[in-house]
Parts: structure tokens; C-alpha cells; sequence
């Protein structure tokens, strides 16, 4: 858990020289990390809260992923990534979002292999979601998922990078184009 804490003191010191406020949507993670950020001393001055919705019921009820989406694709999705981001931002009144959804195992879900993991991040720029595949334990699948969590919430917080405003998205690799970039630049 030593990166995992070093990345969130990194994120909770970032977020507090910006002056946003962060909000988690957890599901495979289960609240992990929200945990590692309230960890770190100051944590209170700019984590709002979490949501562990391990359940669909959870995720439309109180962070407003569409019933019909979930349907249609299942819970392990990029879509429902960028909803859940998006909802928690909302319901805990944060600047940014950041959520996880995905495989651990020991058995593939919704047609997904074990490591499949999505990370949601909103902002007032937008939603984005990052796809990743995994390999490991159950365990160490979460544990991965909550470090990749936290390095996109700090890519988020950079100023140069994050997704602050209009036009925030960019690719994950050198070549891979997302919608509304030019593959390879940022």
C-alpha cells in the first residue's frame, strides 16, 4: 500500500493547492480509494465523500447511472465509468469525480475477463473514462485499479494536463486516438 499512499499524499496535496474537491464512485475498489485518500493528513479539506456501489440498485439510485444503460451493457463499461464519475460529482457537490468499475474475479462478469477495470473521471470540462486489463490476484486486480484510479485523479488536478476545461481529453499511449484528439499529441 506504500505507492498507493504516496500517490494519494500526492493527489490530497495537489487538490488542496488547487482548491478542489474530490468524490469517489467505487464498486470493484469498495471504497478503497476514498480510504487511502482520507489516509493522508488534510485529506478533510478536499475529499467530499464516497460511494460504494457495489450493486446496479446503488449505482441508479444514488449516483444516477441510467437503468437502461445498465442493461445494456452491464456494469463493467466504460459508459458507466464516466456515469458513475459523473453522479458522484453531482450528489457530493465535488470538483472532480473519480470512479472504478471492473472485473476482480475470480470469475469474467457481463462477458468481461477477470482485470478489466474501468477508472471515471468528471469534471466541469466532461467525463472521460480509461480502460485497463489487469492480471493477479483478486486482491491485487483492486489494488491496481484503485493506484490507476489515483493517477488519473492526479492527471485530472495538473494544471497543464488535467481536465479543467473544454477539450481535456487525451489518448492514454503515443498513438492511441480518443474521440476529439489528434492520436498522439496531448
Amino acid at each position: 500500500m506504500t505507492n498507493l499512499h504516496h500517490l494519494a499524499g500526492e493527489a490530497v496535496r495537489q487538490a488542496l493547492e488547487a482548491g478542489r474537491t474530490v468524490a469517489t464512485a467505487e464498486s470493484l475498489t469498495a471504497g478503497m480509494v476514498s480510504a487511502v485518500l482520507a489516509d493522508t493528513p488534510g485529506a478533510s479539506g478536499m475529499l467530499q465523500g464516497g460511494v460504494v456501489a457495489y450493486q446496479n440498485s446503488v449505482k441508479e439510485a444514488v449516483l444516477n447511472v441510467a437503468g437502461d444503460l445498465l442493461a445494456k451493457v452491464g456494469s463493467v463499461d466504460g459508459g458507466v465509468a464516466r456515469a458513475m464519475a459523473s453522479g458522484a460529482r453531482t450528489a457530493l457537490d465535488a470538483d472532480i469525480g473519480v470512479s472504478t468499475t471492473g472485473v476482480a474475479g475470480p470469475e469474467p462478469h457481463d462477458g468481461k475477463p477477470v482485470g478489466t477495470v474501468f477508472i471515471g473521471i468528471a469534471t466541469a470540462g466532461g467525463a472521460e473514462a480509461f480502460e485497463y486489463h489487469f492480471e493477479g490476484t483478486r486482491p491485487e486486480i483492486r489494488g491496481q485499479a484503485c493506484g490507476a484510479a489515483l493517477e488519473r485523479l492526479l492527471e485530472a488536478l495538473s494544471p497543464d494536463q488535467g481536465l479543467q476545461a473544454p477539450g481535456w481529453r487525451r489518448p492514454l499511449l503515443p498513438g492511441v486516438k480518443l474521440p476529439g484528439t489528434k492520436a498522439g499529441t496531448d
